[in-house]
């Protein structure tokens, strides 16, 4: 399942006065449902903290995007996506990088209560700690590409294991008894 377009998402929080791009809107729901917050209709105001938001209306942008990361975090075929500016300048799609890592924490801490992570899980959430602190740097644009391709597929890669750690490793695990 597709994610919405970036464009699509920046006018639904504009026209709900959100003060969060695209990128860190995603980033607090996958956050949230990597750490195995519910998959409800009013995600919005549980991610955001924000008992005054309202439910996303079903079948409208905001509730699109949030179907499409939970599908795309249980594709078995790994489809999981990160919702960033497409066609910008590498350093403008990193500043969006950072701050859906950012975003991630946040939803992950709001809902990942008392689950214990693996090794790997722990080193996964560090890296994204280091990726949400980190600072733009004005250099080559083309080897930034390069750069933040490799950064993305790592973060895919983290964030899909971090949801296993939380939700199908605690599913595996009622399953069996």
């Amino acid at each position: 399942m597709e994610l919405p377009d970036w464009a699509e998402v920046e006018q639904a929080a504009d026209r709900l006065h959100l003060a969060s791009s695209p990128a860190e809107l995603h980033g607090a729901l996958c956050g949230w449902l990597a750490a195995g917050g519910g998959d409800a209709a009013g995600w919005l105001a549980l991610v955001m903290a924000d008992p005054a938001l309202p439910t996303p209306v079903a079948g409208d942008v905001l509730d699109r995007l949030r179907a499409a990361s939970v599908s795309q975090l249980g594709d078995p075929s790994f489809g999981f996506q990160l919702l960033l500016p497409d066609g910008e300048r590498a350093i403008k799609r990193a500043d969006a990088l950072f701050a859906w890592c950012r975003s991630f924490l946040g939803g992950f801490g709001l809902a990942v209560g008392g689950k214990s992570l693996t090794e790997d899980g722990q080193e996964a959430l560090r890296d994204l700690a280091n990726l949400g602190a980190a600072q733009i740097d004005e250099a080559d644009d083309a080897s930034d590409e390069d750069a933040l391709a490799e950064i993305e597929e790592y973060l895919r890669m983290a964030v899909l294991l971090l949801h296993a750690d939380c939700v199908l490793g605690a599913q595996h695990r009622q399953s069996l008894h």
